[in-house]
Order: C-alpha cells, then sequence, then structure tokens
C-alpha cells in the first residue's frame, strides 16, 4: 500500500509541475503574441504612410510640373497618330 502510494504521489507531483511548466509556456507565448500584434500594427501605420507618400511623389501634377521645370519638356503642338499600315491619320 505505501508503494502503490508513493507512486501515486510521483505522479501527482509530476503532473503538477507539468500543469506550472505548461502555464508559463502559455504565458511567455501569450506576450509573444500581443507583441508581435502591436508590431504589425504599428507596420500597418507605416504602411499606410509609405503609400500616401508614393501617391503624392507620383501624382500626375508634380510629374508634369518637374518634367516642365526641371527638364525643360512642353506640350506637343501637333499630335500626329501612326495606323498599322504606317500611314498618318
Amino acid at each position: 500500500m505505501l508503494r502503490f502510494s508513493m507512486i501515486l504521489l510521483v505522479l501527482v507531483l509530476t503532473s503538477a509541475l507539468g500543469v506550472v511548466a505548461a502555464q508559463h509556456q502559455s504565458r511567455k507565448l501569450f506576450t509573444e503574441l500581443e507583441r508581435e500584434q502591436s508590431r504589425m500594427r504599428a507596420l500597418e501605420v507605416e504602411w499606410g504612410q509609405l503609400q500616401l507618400e508614393q501617391s503624392t511623389w507620383a501624382g500626375h501634377a508634380r510629374v508634369e510640373k518637374a518634367a516642365r521645370e526641371r527638364l525643360r519638356m512642353i506640350s506637343p503642338t501637333q499630335i500626329v497618330v501612326l495606323d498599322s499600315a504606317g500611314g498618318a491619320r
């Protein structure tokens, strides 16, 4: 009977230690998950800001202004359209 009680005691202690270790691991993983989700939200905000900045830099009016001022380009006065046979329309 004593031997059976000792075996049960060892099993209960082993089980209790397993539960404690599992809870600790669970809390650690949950903290890591929260940290990564916070980082994800920060990256999403930064991504939105970068997209807004890109659309600002690539705007038609800005590109046209740069072409006129820096590259000294002008709008064409006459446009000629060629068809597939090589003739002008």
